[in-house]
């Protein structure tokens, strides 16, 4: 009996800016069809008849691109079938630049109770670097707006290894991220992606980039500063106070089924990762054909091991041996018993005979680590 997924992702291709960095699935917003995408969107939503979730994020993109009628639509429509008992987590992203009053009041009157700030740095200058449109004083206001209108889980997305960026300046974003008190933060290193301004910039030898020894530095001080503040660094990436980690990007590590919703967006289903088409133009003219997903893929028993191992060993409380054999039917230690071997040996996990799980050390090299799990 497969029962349904409890979480969804809904996707947001539109932005008002496209940073250098970004090679997500989106789209700059004017002349888009906006109101077109979100009534298939729906359309999509309503054809997988969900009634009860857990946890449902808006991503994108940027939700808050939208118009404050637009996102009041949206998040209406998400929430008029959904018994709201059940929804204990309802996340937007929204970009300091662009949440304004009248869309913090959409927010405070909706289901959503969890706000994730793009945040990337304080730096103006970096800001600018980077190709984002706010800037700093845009945070503290929003971050005092949001918390005005009732919000209290709210998180932020911080990068850094940026082009040019020193120890200096990583010290003065965490404290500038510890002063703002909230309960979540996500911390990510920049990452060169494919078809990226930043990319480009690289192949013709124009980026400086912090060298890797740098990077370790700049990531252990991170670490160190927001687990002094009270942060348990909870997966590779973030950090939360007690009670307040992301309780959906925590089902994605717990390698659990979840709908994919919209342009370009992936799904678990039923065994099945999916992916939808990803132009808009696209995506539209596949929900009208009732099928909007462009690929699909049924997992073999051995690729749902390797993701449970890949994605269970970014959390800090890592994989549990009896829980992987309770849902595989396999015995741990025949799949993966020389393997956690060698790396606890290299000082890359913790020595545990129930729990595999990284050291800080392991951390830093987080998917170097995870790929040793993926078998020939």
């Amino acid at each position: 009996m497969q029962t349904r997924p409890t979480s969804a992702y809904v996707h947001i291709p539109f932005c008002t800016q496209i940073c250098y960095y970004c090679d997500f699935s989106k789209v700059f917003i004017k002349n888009q069809p906006v109101d077109s995408y979100l009534e298939h969107l729906i359309e999509e939503y309503r054809s997988y008849d969900i009634q009860k979730l857990r946890t449902l994020y808006i991503g994108g993109g940027t939700p808050t691109a939208l118009s404050a009628a637009q996102l009041e639509w949206l998040l209406d429509r998400l929430v008029e079938q959904l018994d709201l008992d059940c929804l204990e987590e309802l996340t937007i992203e929204a970009n300091p630049g662009d949440l304004d009053s009248d869309k913090i009041a959409v927010l405070k009157n909706s289901a959503v109770n969890r706000v994730s700030l793009g945040v990337q740095t304080f730096n103006d200058r970096m800001l600018k670097q980077i190709g984002r449109s706010h800037l700093e004083k845009d945070i503290y206001e929003n971050i005092d707006r949001l918390k005005e209108a009732g919000f209290d889980n709210i998180s932020i997305d911080l990068i850094y290894a940026l082009p040019k960026q020193t120890m200096e300046d990583v010290r003065e974003n965490v404290a500038k991220a510890i002063a703002l008190d909230i309960p979540h933060m996500s911390l990510y290193s920049l990452i060169l992606e494919n078809h990226t301004v930043f990319m480009n910039r690289m192949r013709r030898g124009r980026l400086p980039l912090p060298k890797e020894d740098l990077e370790a530095e700049m990531f252990e001080y991170i670490i160190a500063e927001l687990e002094k503040a009270g942060f348990e660094h909870y997966e590779i990436s973030n950090f939360s106070k007690p009670g307040f980690e992301s309780r959906h990007n925590l089902m994605y590590w717990d390698n659990a089924e979840y709908f994919g919703l919209g342009a370009g967006a992936s799904g678990y289903v039923d065994g099945i990762r999916y992916k939808n088409h990803g132009p808009i133009r696209h995506y539209l003219q596949a929900v009208e054909a009732g099928k909007a997903r462009v690929t699909e893929e049924v997992l073999t028993l051995k690729e749902k091991m390797e993701e449970e191992m890949f994605l269970g060993l970014r959390k800090k409380s890592g994989v549990s041996k009896k829980r992987f054999q309770e849902k595989f039917g396999q015995p741990f230690d025949q799949q993966y018993g020389a393997v956690v071997a060698e790396l606890t040996e290299q000082g890359l996990l913790v020595p545990d005979k129930d729990i595999v799980r990284m050291t800080k050390k392991g951390l830093f090299l987080g998917d170097t680590v995870a790929e040793k799990f993926i078998l020939e």
